[in-house]
Parts: structure tokens; sequence; C-alpha cells
């Protein structure tokens, strides 16, 4: 109940609270800040799990942009797990990138007896809409926030493309189907799209001539095979910089 939303929480049951959870920096502060930050050259990094978190957030680079111009910094908000409609084309129009961590998009037992029924069927659609930021044109990057969860990109990837659990049972419901991503998009954010985000575009995060030789082998194509097989895959050799370190 602490993620800042819109409007209130259910209680447990289903009838409106009084409890909106929490701005931990109030919205106009974080104008300030931010815009100070930017002018600074600092690059804002929010966690931003309430559609109200995610408003606030924008709002505030939206500051810093209208008194700074477009600079270098690139924002980004981090988790995403509640974003109102009205706001997923800001992401592009403002140079923020959404900042993914997949893995959490799926039916489990939490979801579904902790976090639907306390945000409602509406709110509870708007959830890590990954389908609709591609769509819209934001810039995607994507992580684990481990040691919270799984620091295995490949779990989250088969996250973001089938929007179901790595190891969940069949039959289980696809949560949320059209925010599913492709494939090359999953990967895209977990590699260029971080490289991007950390200014690091120009040297990593793709496989071209002259950038870092920082890459892994995996034991099978996961384009080759079936999407709900994607999880199973292995890393079998690993190498920094142009030199094995592992396998």
């Amino acid at each position: 109940g602490t993620a800042a939303l819109l409007g209130p929480y259910l209680d447990g049951c289903g009838c409106v609270s009084d409890n909106s959870g929490i701005s931990f920096v109030p919205p106009e502060d974080l104008k300030t800040y931010v815009t100070e930050l930017d002018a600074h050259g600092f690059q804002v990094h929010f966690h931003a799990l309430g559609d109200r978190a995610v408003r606030e957030a924008l709002d505030a680079v939206e500051a810093a942009r209208r008194a700074n111009g477009r600079t270098e910094t690139r924002p980004h908000l981090a988790h995403l797990q509640v974003v109102h409609p009205d706001d997923i084309g800001r992401f592009r129009e403002l140079g923020a990138t959404a900042n993914l961590q997949p893995l959490w998009a799926a039916h489990e037992p939490q979801m579904d007896e902790l976090t639907i029924p306390f945000l409602g069927a509406e709110r509870a659609s708007w959830q890590y809409p990954f389908g609709a930021l591609l769509r819209s044109g934001a810039t995607l990057a994507a992580g684990s926030d481990w040691p919270v969860s799984s620091p295995d990109p490949l779990q989250g990837i088969h996250v973001a493309v089938n929007r179901v659990a790595p190891e969940a049972p069949a039959g289980t419901p696809v949560f949320l189907s059209g925010e599913r991503i492709g494939l090359h998009d999953a990967l895209t954010a977990y590699t260029a799209g971080s490289a991007y985000v950390n200014h690091l575009d120009h040297e990593t995060g793709t496989v071209a001539e002259g950038y870092l030789a920082d890459l892994v082998v995996l034991d099978r194509d996961p384009f080759a095979g079936p999407p709900e097989e994607i999880g199973a895959t292995r890393v079998e050799q690993t190498f920094v910089g142009g030199r094995r370190v592992f396998g």
C-alpha cells in the first residue's frame, strides 16, 4: 500500500480505502530538485511503482526540460508497475527511458492475492505496459533489480515475451497478453537499451566493430525455438573484453 496512486487503494472487501500511497518527495519539490540536478548534468533515476509516482516523475522531467532544454541527460523511470494510459506517450516526448524489470510481469500468488484485488480491475490492467511503451516509441532498458529478484536476464526476457513465469504450470494464464513484446525487442532492452541509459551506447550493447567484446555464448538459438522455451536457455561461455571468464 505504499506505491503512489492517483486514486485510493481498495481494501480487503473491495471498498475504497483512505490510502493512496506515498510520494517520498513532494511533487513540487521533486520538480525543483530534478531541474537543478539536470542543470548540473546529473542524470536522474526514479523508482516509480504507482501511476501517481510515474506522473510525478514525468512532471519533474518535463519541468527540467522546460527550464534547461534537451540536455545530454537520459533520465529513466524504473519498475513502472502501474502507468496511467495518458502518460505512456510522455516517455518518448520527454526523452525519458522506461527501465523495466520484466520478471515481475506474470501471474503469481503475490499478483493474484496481494496486488490485483487492491488495485481493482482497471488499474490492474495498467501494470507493466511494455507493449504500449514500445509501440509509443519509448526507449526501453531492462534489468533485474537484484537482489530483490533473480539477476538472470534470460528469465526476465522469457517473461517479457510470454508474460508467463519461466516455470509456471501448464495452463497458467498469460498476464495482460497485449503487453508482450517480441524477443528482439526484449534482447535490445537488456543490451542496447541499458547501454544507452548508461551513456555507453558507443562502446557496448551491440555487436559491432570497435565495441567492447563483452559477449555470451548460449546453449541454443532462442529465436529458433518456441517462445515458451526461452527461459530454459543457459549460458555456456562468457567473454569480458574479449577474454573468456566463464565456461
